[in-house]
């Protein structure tokens, strides 16, 4: 009896051995995959504050662009245009 349970023994262990290494090998690769995420999450967390950073910079721009002002600074220097003087405005009823 005392053979039979020193042959179990024998091929008991190294597979426990084989699951010991195999497990820590495991936590190793689940740790190392975590902090490649958080990598991962912390440069698309910089990316979602530019591109907001950069909506609120368009949503400055487009409201700048659409004030009388800015439109009638463009259309005299860049398109050479002029307002009329009054007595050259004619108003055409329907």
């Amino acid at each position: 009896m005392n053979i039979l349970s020193s042959k179990t023994l024998v091929l008991v262990v190294p597979v426990l051995w084989v699951a010991a290494l195999g497990s820590a090998a495991g936590a190793v690769y689940c740790k190392h995959r975590a902090r490649e995420m958080f990598v991962e999450l912390e440069q698309l967390n910089a990316r979602r504050d530019n591109v907001e950073i950069e909506w609120g910079q368009l949503q400055l721009e487009q409201s700048a662009w659409s004030t009388h002002a800015f439109v009638e600074r463009v259309a005299s220097t860049k398109l050479h245009m002029a307002m009329p003087p009054p007595k050259e405005i004619e108003i055409i009823a329907p």
